[in-house]
């Protein structure tokens, strides 16, 4: 038997065919091409987006998904051209308003994850009224990364860690994968089990990166407003027939409890 020490932030291992993710996160990819191509201002395309993020989070639900995490607003989104950027914050702003009462009514409890301090007060206070309104669901957790990055996210968990330690509440030697799994943004929901990217781009581009180390990754040619309920059946199909092994063999994953060598 090995005896090197596991990596306890991994998830448990079990046999996965025919399984739901519990955790899904999305990269909605592909707003303003979808304008473009229509000769379309960009503010439409977000628009038509947004109308997107309703219909998957009713099938993910329709599915039993407990978790969906989407990346609405990046920390590099910041370098976009002002009027974008500003569009972008309206239509946060406005969805936030019109949407969390649809939310809190089908049960859904609503997180967000990411830098806040960036935001103007009333968009700040909004976003915790939502989180305080919502807090009580418990069908699903939809959480909006905004102002979010993966580096970003690893480097305020390295921070709370070294706190701990000035602190006198953590010992160095302590410090391992789990202490920093505890302190990330998502440290209270379940593993994340599958990412998808639509637009056809083949990258992380900064999102849950400490998160996404077990996950499953499905990239899809589809524009985000072109990515409806169908395009999601498709990748929980997709998922659903994957092996997920965390480093052990096939054989090992398949074998029945116990009879598993060492």
């Amino acid at each position: 038997m090995d005896d090197n020490k596991p990596d306890s932030s991994a998830p448990d291992i079990d046999s996965h065919r025919g399984a739901m993710p519990r955790h899904l996160a999305i990269i909605m990819d592909g707003n303003n091409r979808w304008a473009r191509r229509r000769g379309l201002p960009g503010a439409d395309g977000h628009r038509a987006g947004e109308r997107t993020v309703q219909k998957v989070i009713r099938r993910a639900a329709r599915h039993g998904v407990e978790v969906v995490t989407l990346f609405a607003f990046s920390s590099e989104n910041w370098r976009r051209p002002e009027d974008e950027v500003n569009h972008l914050m309206g239509l946060f702003v406005n969805a936030l308003g019109e949407r969390v009462d649809e939310l809190h009514g089908n049960g859904v409890r609503l997180r967000f994850i990411g830098d806040r301090d960036a935001f103007a007060e009333p968009l700040r206070a909004g976003m915790a009224e939502a989180e305080a309104r919502t807090a009580g669901n418990d069908r699903m957790t939809l959480v909006v990364a905004v102002n979010y990055g993966g580096q970003w996210d690893l480097a305020q968990a390295a921070a709370a860690l070294a706190r701990d330690v000035r602190d006198g509440k953590l010992d160095p030697a302590d410090i391992d994968a789990t202490a920093l799994d505890a302190r990330v943004s998502t440290a209270d929901l379940p593993p994340l089990d599958l990412l998808i990217r639509t637009g056809g781009e083949r990258r992380l581009s900064n999102f849950l990166l400490w998160q996404a180390a077990y996950a499953e990754l499905y990239f899809t040619p589809a524009l985000w407003p072109d990515f409806d309920g169908d395009a999601l059946d498709a990748a929980l199909e997709d998922y659903a027939g994957r092996q997920r092994r965390f480093g052990r063999s096939g054989e090992q994953v398949d074998a029945p409890d116990g009879e598993q060598e060492c």
